[in-house]
């Protein structure tokens, strides 16, 4: 599966969360799927619609494409997955789910930015990274940030996503969120 293609099926997302989903998520002790389903529970038990807890469930999917090691934020290299994944799965959802998953980097530079203590709370691979991917955000970028439509689902998405680190924490299994995707895939 190459980052570069555009998804044309559940079924490819499926299996690409079968085949890297049980990676450990970068820095992390929890697996990119663990992880990707509890950020999904958190957005459902917020009440998000449907396409917001879509785009918690699939906001690392960038990182499951990532083809040049597990150790990239060591060497100092933002992998991008943010990018990578809104484009990719862009062959298959809209802006309502794409479009949070492109900002919640930057929806976690805004919130360091502009909420006192939440760069503190970050994990210590979530610091390194904030370095790579350009520090807090200036006044002028929060501003602009703020500005954006779907920067409220952004910084949501990226709450959920700092939260969802929780080793052995139930979940819904994977499955039992296709019924949720199909309802999204936009037609081609």
């Amino acid at each position: 599966m190459s980052q570069t293609d555009r998804l044309s099926s559940l079924d490819q997302l499926f299996d690409l969360f079968a085949e890297r989903g049980e990676r450990r998520y970068y820095g992390e002790e929890i697996s990119l799927l663990a992880h990707s389903l509890q950020a999904a529970q958190m957005g459902g038990r917020a009440g998000a619609p449907p396409a917001l807890v879509a785009a918690a469930l699939l906001h690392d999917v960038g990182h499951m494409l990532w083809e040049d090691g597990e150790d990239f934020t060591e060497r100092g290299i933002d992998d991008g997955h943010e990018e990578i994944g809104a484009v990719w799965l862009a062959g298959l959802f809209g802006e309502a789910v794409c479009e949070p998953i492109r900002r919640h980097v930057d929806a976690k530079r805004y919130l360091c930015a502009t909420e006192i203590g939440y760069g503190e709370r970050l994990s210590a691979t979530s610091k390194q990274s904030l370095a790579l991917q350009g520090g807090p955000m200036s006044p002028a970028e929060a501003s602009a940030f703020q500005a954006l439509p779907g920067a409220d689902g952004a910084l949501a998405l990226r709450r959920w996503d700092e939260a969802a680190k929780v080793c052995g924490a139930p979940t819904r299994e994977l499955l039992e969120h296709r019924t949720l995707l199909e309802a999204l895939v936009h037609p081609a």
